[in-house]
């Protein structure tokens, strides 16, 4: 790595919110001078992105390697949740993660998880109460608490809860927040209590309302969740409240693209090119007191440069002064781990799965491409030998929840809105707890699915009539050691397999995984039983 070297081209200045011509000058990986003069060059230096809420662990690689494939696209640096890895592993799995990601030139900013389990309603690995908490924020790398799902706990003032955010405002360290839908004197409550933060807003209404109570606001595009077209006229109204998200990131999906996508997006739709800039940079560098630089003398050389402020292609990027990709090329190298896992549970029979009528509808999660919340249908079951069977004729599959950490009968639903013709998927990705989740349109199948998740100890898979693959992530059964690219394409190749099945859902790997996200409602499936996230309780399959 050079120590002292000159970059010139349009500076973008987010703190004095102008652009000029000029020269960065960088020793030793700081910027030690920045010199505003006539250049030749016309190439733009900008701020590297940041990921302003991300869990790592839903791109399947290591953070070493998440690095490697997001600066390619500019991004220098991530806030980032691993309450993954700590509903399977606890605080070891989050040190891991820190670790890990330490071992490569990437900021990463990680929180400590404020609701692990997500709720009593699961089985998880590991549970982190206030004093695990208080362990976690004394720690440096931890920059913030994590997203607080539990808002009814917020608003009942229930103690653990309320003790957590206190830890998190002693530590002086801010709160992220999860509230879907929460509005009026509700989302006021929640807000007061000191949570800062929402990713989880799916109009402009919402977001507005949660604004003007104080709230900054997360516009998320991830791999299932995709809010950026109904949030995007944020960024000019409320340059100062909003920023970037991606939440969750599938392989192919960051292979392809990070946050540069939103920031090329927001331009395309004609937004304030200073306001976008500052989304993904200065808004979260100032929000989590992140030690990532803003192009500033003094600062850390963590910096992009682009062709231009339309295409916006990243020609390289830079972090501390190191040049870690340049033209589409990454140059961070691969970090070895040793697998480290937390997976206990048997191989199912197909007869394990059968679900015995009771003469009544059904209750059926109805699963929404793009969005994490589902929809209930109620509908008479399809019936044979006095079993209620899958219908995929009418898109009625069977959903299952196998739990991962000890030997118990699996949790049988049944779901709208995958449009599998034939054969089953499973994922040991299943937030938060990540137990293994099936989606199939046949017991022998499903079944199939989840054995070959048993056998790797986590992983991704599908089966039909002549085909099965699994994608092994021994890492905690949510994450690969191997190559980011590797791991990418074959998820991508078992994406597309899954799209010839019949599925017509954009991610369907991604969006299996949060249908046992018990805190977003209306009706998920755990590992426990049938779940009515409006209520939150459990509830009956059939509807007598």
């Amino acid at each position: 790595m050079k120590t002292h070297y000159e970059v010139s081209g349009n500076i973008v200045d987010v703190v004095g919110k102008r652009i000029f011509q000029g020269t960065v000058v960088v020793n030793n990986g700081i910027i030690s001078a920045i010199r505003e003069e006539t250049v030749a060059s016309e190439v733009y230096l900008l701020p590297g992105l940041i990921d302003a809420h991300i869990h790592i662990e839903s791109s399947m690689m290591l953070p070493s390697e998440f690095a490697r494939l997001a600066v390619v696209h500019g991004t220098v640096g991530t806030v980032s949740d691993p309450h993954e890895i700590a509903n399977v592993l606890g605080i070891p799995g989050v040190r891991f993660m820190i670790e890990n990601g330490k071992k490569v030139p990437f900021k990463f900013n990680f929180g400590a998880p404020s609701c692990v389990p997500a709720t009593s309603f699961e089985t998880s690995g590991a549970s982190l109460g206030p004093a695990e908490v208080e362990e976690l924020l004394k720690m440096p790398e931890i920059k913030y608490l994590s997203e607080m799902m539990n808002f009814p706990g917020v608003l009942f003032g229930d103690p653990e809860v309320m003790k957590k955010l206190e830890l998190a405002r002693n530590a002086g360290k801010p709160v992220d927040g999860h509230a879907p839908g929460l509005i009026g004197a509700d989302a006021e409550k929640y807000i007061n209590s000191g949570i800062t933060t929402d990713h989880e807003c799916f109009s402009l209404e919402e977001a507005r309302e949660k604004i003007a109570f104080g709230m900054k606001i997360l516009i998320r595009e991830g791999s299932a969740a995709k809010n950026f077209e109904a949030l995007w006229p944020l960024i000019d109204e409320f340059p100062g409240q909003v920023m970037l998200c991606s939440d969750d990131k599938h392989p192919n999906d960051l292979e392809a693209g990070h946050i540069n996508r939103e920031v090329k997006r927001a331009l395309a739709k004609g937004c304030n090119i200073m306001n976008v800039i500052r989304s993904c940079t200065f808004n979260p560098v100032n929000h989590y007191q992140l030690a990532v630089g803003l192009l500033q003398s003094g600062d850390p050389a963590d910096f992009i440069l682009v062709d231009n402020l339309s295409d916006f292609n990243i020609l390289k990027t830079c972090v501390n002064g190191e040049i870690v990709a340049e033209n589409g090329k990454s140059l961070i190298g691969r970090m070895v781990e040793k697998p480290y896992n937390n997976f206990n549970t048997s191989l199912v029979q197909p007869s394990d799965l059968q679900v015995i009528d009771e003469g009544a509808p059904i209750r059926i999660q109805k699963a929404l491409d793009g969005q994490l919340i589902t929809e209930v249908m109620v509908a008479v079951p399809k019936i044979k030998d006095g079993k209620v069977i899958c219908d995929p004729s009418r898109d009625i599959l069977k959903l299952v929840v196998k739990n991962r950490y000890f030997q118990a009968p699996a949790a049988v639903g049944f779901i709208n809105g995958f449009g599998l013709k034939k054969g089953a998927l499973a994922s040991c990705v299943a937030h938060d707890s990540h137990n293994i989740v099936a989606v199939g349109t046949d017991d022998d199948s499903i079944a199939r699915a989840i054995n070959l998740i048993v056998e790797s100890k986590g992983g991704i898979s599908l089966v039909d009539e002549t085909t099965q693959q699994v994608l092994s992530l021994p890492f905690a059964g949510i994450m690969s050691g191997e190559d980011g690219y590797s791991v990418a394409r074959n998820y991508d190749l078992m994406d597309r397999k899954v799209k010839e099945m019949g599925s017509k859902l954009g991610a369907p790997y991604m969006t299996l995984s949060f249908m046992a996200l018990l805190v977003i409602p209306s009706l998920k499936l755990s590992d426990k039983g049938l779940f009515d996230g409006n209520q939150f309780a459990f509830t009956s399959l059939f509807e007598k």
